[in-house]
């Protein structure tokens, strides 16, 4: 992969954030309003990338079985990420009332609202459509154990895993589905959807922009989470990257599976942290804050972690 798209794309997402921060800073955004972002970003933008990725893909039995396989991949490192966030917790004695939203913060990643655009953005439909299957993985394990961790043993719920059926997944099950039936749609279906898939990006970075005003206002709650905040992005943008990196280079996977894992393992903490906090009790100014915080240090820490997995990756073929 080269890094001069990677910086391009990183820089250009930092540029739509703060834009949003000045368009919340010049008038306040409603709550509602900022629903409605991401609706459009969830139920239309993102099952259009899906959608136009399938539809500019030769479908074959190597894809599918890299769907297959990085499906599985996203939900053993959504797991795995998880787990050594919780036990970072303890290790750095973090209060225990704070251990449930710190192993959620630091173990699962915006994969969905930056890394799915940022996938398409380096590695072209292909790439996107594999981004897509690895957040579908990334969504069951959060509707699932993800849930049940915030609201304890009554978390998994049959209500709660209805949430893994949603709009981009079932854009995941029709597009393959007519993938495999090997149909065609017409030329304005496939110019819609690649029209719609290039507002993912914007949308999703405008929104995190517009969440920044209200943070810096409540500067003392920001204070106050300041020494989670920090071990959570300690965790999220480096440790568990690296971890990552080092487990893909004992795998030996393709260049593909490896590149995508690689990018999605980099990302901060996921957009939802906040809507979930606020809905199981928890603590959703820290998940705002998370959230924020994370994204704005990742366009550092992504390059960085990009460029020292791909080393570690290299190292395998001496």
């Amino acid at each position: 992969m080269t890094l001069a798209p990677l910086f391009s794309s990183v820089g250009m997402m930092a540029v739509i954030i703060g834009i949003g921060a000045m368009i919340g800073r010049m008038k306040p955004v409603t709550a509602d309003a900022r629903q409605l972002l991401i609706t459009i970003v969830i139920n239309v933008a993102v099952p259009c990338i899906i959608l136009n990725g399938i539809f500019h893909t030769q479908m074959n039995q190597q894809l599918l079985h890299h769907i297959f396989l990085i499906f599985f991949i996203a939900v053993g490192l959504s797991c795995l990420g998880m787990l050594l966030a919780f036990l970072f917790a303890v290790l750095c004695k973090v209060p225990i009332n704070k251990r449930k939203e710190f192993s959620f913060i630091a173990g699962l990643g915006n994969t969905g609202f930056i890394g799915l655009p940022l996938c398409v953005g380096l590695f072209g439909p292909t790439g996107g459509l594999l981004a897509a299957v690895y957040d579908a993985g990334l969504d069951l394990v959060l509707w699932t154990i993800g849930v049940m961790v915030l609201k304890g043993k009554k978390g998994c719920t049959w209500k709660n895993m209805r949430s893994i059926v949603n709009i981009p997944m079932l854009a995941i099950v029709v597009g393959m589905f007519l993938a495999l039936m090997e149909w065609q749609p017409p030329e304005m279906v496939k110019s819609l959807t690649a029209m719609f898939s290039s507002i993912a990006a914007p949308l999703a970075m405008l929104y995190i922009g517009l969440l920044i005003p209200d943070l810096l206002i409540r500067k003392q709650q920001t204070a106050q989470a300041l020494p989670i905040l920090s071990l959570s992005m300690i965790v999220k943008l480096f440790l568990y990257p690296v971890i990552v990196a080092g487990l893909l280079w004992s795998f030996h996977l393709a260049t593909e599976i490896s590149q995508v894992t690689l990018v999605m393992a980099a990302m901060p903490t996921m957009t939802l942290a906040s809507m979930l906090f606020a809905k199981y009790a928890a603590d959703e100014d820290l998940g705002a804050m998370a959230t924020v915080s994370s994204t704005i240090i990742s366009f550092v820490t992504i390059p960085l972690v990009v460029m020292l997995g791909q080393f570690i990756l290299s190292v395998s073929l001496f």
